[in-house]
């Protein structure tokens, strides 16, 4: 799934491609693309048609866009987007061939390129939700601000990172905690900061947490300078290109392989039927939790 840098590169995207631009028409090939606009397709590609997209924004995963009427006049609406697994948004020539997993079509009254909707597995989707102005559309108000924003608060984090009773990376995978960050990004993090992911959060110092963070924002911007991570086709940013952060990851995706610290063969672990990477010597296993994976 695209994590901050992915879908920051996209709204980077859609700010030079997309806004300013006026909708002329929306075509949808598959209802699960807006299965997330309750009111259906037709009020959808209605709530679109002849308005203005006037920026791009992102909190976490998410993208939206403001829309403005015909005249300019904000419509207190915006057109939000979730990438899911494999959700693309892209750039293309009118005359470019449709993709093969095509699920909706925006083209411009400019007549300049499209804006396209492409999702493999059909787990993102697209929304025209309520918005006043420029402010984040109600439902994706709960989404943390990431570290990465300059408003972004760390002594209110490392205060409601400490409260908790639960893992460390289950907590940077809380994106009501801290916005942006998956599962490839925490591990990255962690092995940064030499924690293991099963460390108490509730037993973390202040200078763990502090370190943790550093780890945090280091790797999320080191992999936004490269493009992203790309594993495979999937995730593109909207000109088709692939990132390239794949090549400088330290542990995730790197089981048996030697720690670039230490030496040491990283570890593959189930975790929350995903895989989890670590250092066993940078990162050693809480005390309790080894007992508990033993018995």
């Amino acid at each position: 799934m695209p994590e901050l840098p992915e879908v920051e590169v996209v709204r980077r995207g859609l700010e030079q491609w997309v806004a300013g631009r006026t909708v002329a028409t929306v075509e949808i090939h598959h209802p699960r693309a807006v299965r997330r606009h309750l009111e259906g397709a037709e009020h959808f590609v209605a709530a679109l048609t002849g308005r203005t997209l006037t920026a791009a924004h992102r909190r976490g995963k998410y993208l939206w866009l403001p829309v403005a009427e015909a005249g300019g006049a904000p419509s207190g609406r915006a057109l939000v987007a979730h990438l899911g697994m494999s959700g693309q948004l892209l750039v293309e020539k009118p005359s470019a061939p449709d993709e093969t997993h095509l699920r909706a079509r925006f083209t411009f009254t400019d007549g300049g390129r499209e804006l396209r909707f492409v999702d493999q597995r059909t787990f993102g989707g697209l929304a025209v939700e309520e918005s006043a102005g420029e402010e984040i559309p109600a439902r994706l108000a709960h989404i943390a601000i990431d570290p990465l924003d300059a408003t972004f608060d760390e002594a209110g984090f490392t205060a409601a990172l400490r409260r908790r009773h639960t893992e460390v990376k289950r907590a940077l995978l809380d994106q009501t905690l801290i916005g942006g960050v998956g599962n490839i990004y925490a591990d990255e993090a962690l092995w940064r900061a030499r924690l293991h992911g099963a460390r108490p959060t509730d037993k973390l110092t202040r200078a763990q947490v502090a370190a943790l963070l550093d780890g945090v924002r280091d790797v999320l911007g080191e992999a936004l300078a490269q493009g992203g991570t790309s594993f495979d086709s999937l995730y593109v940013d909207v000109n088709g290109q692939s990132g390239y952060f794949s090549r400088f990851l330290a542990v995730y995706g790197q089981g048996d392989r030697p720690c670039p610290r230490c030496g040491t063969p990283i570890r593959r672990e189930s975790f929350m039927n995903r895989s989890s990477y670590s250092c066993p010597t940078c990162q050693p296993r809480p005390r309790a939790a080894a007992r508990s994976r033993r018995s």
